[in-house]
């Protein structure tokens, strides 16, 4: 990778990169793409995204690349192999709570139309346009991350705290957090 000047989360390896580069803080759209994000989201809870995100192509050959009505329909024993799986976060809760979300995923669309709608109405279909100084002035949560996890919890969501839905709505775009020395920031564009 070329030397831009990054978001400092974004270090030194390429993937990380790559990630900051090209999806991180760019809008995302549609069902299965925001279930994909918002899974692995949960999945990162107590790790670092890094250790998600070299995972995340296996995830998706064991999650039926998140096509949610399949991941709905797992089984137990299917949940129960993935446990087994070494190229898988092997925490019994974050994997079943892959299948939960499916589930309220479908309920959520029998109900409203579209999870897309649905997660971008609490930015008003608009992304966030954020420029902080430096990494230590974002936050962890905000008001509207904890209106999000609140409603999704409502809805029979799992590991989808306030926290993970900020991150969640960082990678997807709602928010843009780049800060103001990284070529992606709102100040370099």
């Amino acid at each position: 990778m070329e030397s831009k000047p990054r978001c400092q989360w974004a270090g030194e390896d390429p993937l990380y990169q790559h990630y900051h580069d090209n999806e991180w803080g760019k809008p995302l759209h549609g069902d299965q793409a925001l279930f994909e994000m918002l899974c692995l989201e949960g999945q990162q809870a107590g790790l670092s995204w890094i250790t998600v995100l070299k995972k995340r192509a296996h995830y998706r050959q064991c999650f039926h690349h998140f096509d949610i009505n399949k991941v709905a329909a797992m089984s137990d024993e299917d949940i129960e192999q993935n446990l087994l799986d070494k190229g898988l976060i092997r925490n019994r809760l974050k994997l079943y709570a892959i299948r939960q979300n499916a589930r309220a995923t479908l309920d959520l669309q029998q109900e409203l139309g579209s999870l897309d709608d649905f997660l971008w109405s609490f930015v008003n279909h608009t992304p966030i346009i954020n420029t902080p100084e430096d990494m230590a002035s974002l936050p962890s949560k905000t008001t509207i991350s904890d209106a999000m996890s609140k409603a999704l919890k409502k809805r029979g969501f799992k590991f989808i705290g306030s926290t993970i839905c900020y991150a969640f709505m960082q990678a997807s775009g709602m928010v843009d957090d780049h800060v103001a020395s990284c070529y992606l920031g709102k100040n370099n564009e």
